[in-house]
């Protein structure tokens, strides 16, 4: 009776870490992608801009920026309760593991950026092409094409950052996993595979995916 309270449990937990994940994971390659863009671009300020983001966000521990998200931002009038959908603490948790993981998806599409070959960009811009237009139409696509595992293996580390929401009050799998300590100390064992086991899936999802993704760009080179 209790090994199907216990599933319950982890089936919920597991939920909304996968909602973490996904909302995280969107945001964060998108703000990723557009820092990216700023580093190359040719405009000093944004290439600033870039850079600056990258080193502070890269080399400030994810657990100071939950606090800024959870203490400071709210203090600030900024991610208070009412202005935000739902859970606020959920949201909270979005924007701390968004801004920490955009600065590591930033780098890594960089590198793709610079694998393509500059005659690429020249020739582009010979045809009349923006530098938005040539990064946008030419650089990108080729870029994420080079990028899939160094960009899998971010997303991997985003899976586990996750669990660090539990100390805020997210109550994702790791957090469920203390209560079901609390609940059950009998089932300890099946508690920790549980965890263990759906962080696991996950992440050989992510794996797969990436995978599939690199089999057909190689097959579509």
């Amino acid at each position: 009776m209790y090994l199907s309270e216990l599933g319950s449990r982890l089936i919920d937990g597991f939920w909304l870490t996968l909602q973490l994940l996904g909302c995280s994971l969107v945001i964060a390659t998108v703000l990723g992608t557009l820092l990216a863009a700023m580093r190359v671009s040719p405009i000093a300020p944004l290439r600033a801009f870039g850079t600056s983001y990258v080193n502070v966000f890269r080399n400030t521990p994810l657990v100071v920026l939950f606090i800024i998200a959870v203490v400071g931002l709210p203090a600030l009038g900024l991610l208070r309760d009412d202005f935000l959908w739902g859970n606020a603490f959920f949201w909270r948790a979005v924007t701390a593991l968004s801004l920490y993981t955009a600065a590591f998806v930033c780098e890594v599409v960089r590198s793709g950026i610079n694998t393509v070959q500059s005659g690429q960009a020249e020739a582009a811009r010979s045809l009349g092409m923006t530098f938005g237009q040539t990064l946008g139409l030419v650089i990108l696509p080729q870029a994420f094409r080079a990028v899939i595992p160094p960009l899998a293996s971010v997303y991997i580390a985003l899976t586990k950052n996750t669990s660090v929401a539990a100390a805020f009050g997210v109550t994702e799998a790791t957090y469920r996993l203390s209560d079901l300590i609390e609940d059950f100390p009998g089932s300890l064992v099946y508690s920790f595979i549980g965890i263990a086991g759906g962080y696991i899936a996950i992440v050989l999802v992510i794996s797969g995916i990436a995978a599939i993704f690199e089999r057909r760009v190689a097959v579509a080179r």
